[in-house]
């Protein structure tokens, strides 16, 4: 014979799993979201920073201010 008996908190630690769960679930996608964002903002400054030779043409380097010695 099985000596059963019902665990009274099995349910309430159940929902606090969930209630875990549920809240990974949303730290997660918040990640993602801001992950995208760096992604995008590193595209841009990679554009902007260091564009492709062939699409620019190549800034002439700057000579120091003589007047200033």
């Amino acid at each position: 014979m099985l000596n059963w008996r019902r665990d009274p908190d099995y349910e309430q630690r159940m929902n606090a799993k969930l209630i875990e769960i549920e809240q990974i679930k949303k730290e997660t996608e918040q990640l993602r979201r801001e992950n995208a964002k760096e992604r995008a903002l590193s595209a841009l400054i990679k554009q902007h920073c260091f564009p492709d030779a062939s699409s620019s043409t190549p800034i002439p380097p700057t000579e120091p201010d003589s007047s200033s010695s």
